[in-house]
């Protein structure tokens, strides 16, 4: 049996800030449901539930050596709907009252890359494969050639490391090499973690790693340019070989509004007028005007430059002229926050800016909204298109990264197509976008039938899981 671990600094149901945590969820269930012995590796944070850590039973102790530091380290253990959860435990570096933004990431992130190799042989299971997600792992490749390959224990072990963002690099100052990482000078060079004069995480993953994946194809061939690359597209492009573009999925058992009981009322393709009944619902929730036939354009996301707030910002009063309703729901940079905040109370009626995360509210918005707007300045994959695909909102989006892979704009002449898309970062281009979404709107034969071609799409993780199962079998013929 083919035995791989993830590593990673979030996964639900434990612990979430974003993306990262649903495919370490998600894709892990669908691994092992497909037979593979997956086990997942993260911090024991602070924030993680009582009831979830009621289920961890405490393993053994160690000690971690990161440079003049010998840290304890706890190892725990859960198991959760068949896959192995192993947690990392050193309250001063993780019960927190957050998981990221504090002083001293690189000492944390050092320490949790140290402490899931050093803890490995203690747990029982020898994978073939280490899986590391995103730059809080990327010294998982680096140190297991620098310290471990020499032992028994390590020497057959492959890695495949997962860029989910490339903006996020973990970039810290030079003198970490030797203070934290133990390692000589001979590593600070451009070839290996030299970025600009600092220690850059996530440049070790991709130098050191055996193969490379990305969360979708158009977001691997865009990383390899100068306006995306970040810097790395130069090491990107010479490992261009090694580095694949494998589509994120959803979970559909989480995500179906058939059986969603989060949502206000459950429908099907079959059924697509008791949709109606979900934004009539949402509308008196969030004291928008009540009618079925305004229509609701949606945006579920975080509030950063990213995800194409600024556009938006810009471009508000143009939107909410269309005759619509807006509905907001995320946090991030206050002036974004604030921005929606006032546009609430400029059209109380029209506009629902909820600054908060909200897991039931997002169901029922997916559920009531008809279009979901995502026109992200980049992105690598974005699940929220797909899910607003899964439940018949229809998507406008920018043709960058997975939103290109996802939306096929809705071609009047072929009559194929699952939403709507435009090609600039162009606050008018997405008006103009979001017109012609609404003149669609307006003929029920056709705006049913897009629907339809919508709720036909599969983003499920059976493709992906398969993708990476090909690709671990790969690595193991290494």
């Amino acid at each position: 049996m083919l035995r791989v671990l993830f590593v990673s600094s979030e996964g639900v149901p434990f612990v979430k800030t974003g993306g990262l945590a649903d495919v370490v969820g998600s894709l892990s269930k669908a691994l092992f449901d497909k037979g593979i012995d997956i086990r997942v590796i993260m911090p024991l944070y602070g924030t993680i539930s009582l009831e979830l850590k009621s289920k961890m039973i405490y393993k053994r102790n160690i000690y971690v050596r990161l440079g003049w530091r010998n840290q304890y380290c706890g190892i725990f253990e859960c198991k959760l709907d068949g896959v192995i959860f192993y947690f990392i435990d050193n309250e001063y570096y993780f019960k927190r009252e957050k998981i990221y933004g504090f002083f001293d990431e690189a000492e944390r992130y050092a320490f949790f890359c140290k402490a899931v190799l050093e803890s490995l042989p203690y747990t029982g299971f020898e994978p073939d494969v280490i899986h590391c997600h995103d730059w809080q792992t990327g010294l998982i490749p680096v140190f297991l050639e620098a310290y471990c390959r020499c032992r028994e224990y390590y020497k057959n072990v492959r890695t495949l490391f997962t860029i989910h963002n490339l903006k996020y690099q973990g970039i810290f100052p030079k003198t970490i090499l030797n203070e934290l990482l133990n390692l000589s000078d001979d590593y600070f060079t451009p070839d290996k973690l030299e970025f600009n004069g600092c220690v850059n995480f996530m440049k070790g993953g991709i130098i050191y790693s055996n193969l490379l994946t990305t969360v979708s194809p158009t977001y691997s061939k865009e990383i390899q340019t100068e306006y995306y690359g970040e810097k790395l597209d130069g090491v990107l492009k010479a490992r261009s070989s090694d580095l694949f573009g494998i589509l994120n999925g959803i979970d559909y058992d989480e995500y179906d509004p058939e059986t969603d009981k989060l949502i206000f009322q459950n429908y099907s393709i079959g059924h697509i007028e008791k949709k109606t009944e979900n934004k009539i619902k949402l509308q008196n929730e969030l004291g928008l005007d009540v009618s079925p036939n305004i229509p609701i354009i949606a945006m579920i996301s975080r509030l950063t430059p990213q995800k194409g707030i600024d556009i938006i910002i810009s471009m508000l009063d143009e939107i909410v002229s269309c005759g619509l309703e807006l509905v907001i729901l995320g946090t991030g940079e206050r002036e974004y926050e604030e921005s929606f905040t006032s546009a609430k109370d400029k059209y109380p009626s029209r506009v629902s800016s909820n600054i908060k995360f909200d897991e039931t509210l997002a169901h029922n918005i997916y559920a009531g909204a008809d279009l979901f707007l995502m026109p992200s300045c980049f992105e690598p994959c974005g699940l929220g298109q797909m899910i607003a695909l899964r439940y018949g909102t229809l998507p406008i989006v920018r043709e960058t990264g997975g939103l290109k892979d996802t939306v096929i704009s809705y071609n009047e002449f072929t009559m194929q197509g699952n939403g709507f898309s435009f090609t600039n970062y162009n606050g008018h281009d997405m008006v103009y976008t979001i017109k012609r979404a609404l003149n669609f709107y307006n003929d029920k034969k056709v705006w049913n039938s897009i629907i339809a071609n919508a709720m036909l799409c599969n983003f499920s993780w059976n493709a992906s899981a398969d993708k990476y199962i090909k690709l671990y079998e790969k690595l193991i013929g290494f």
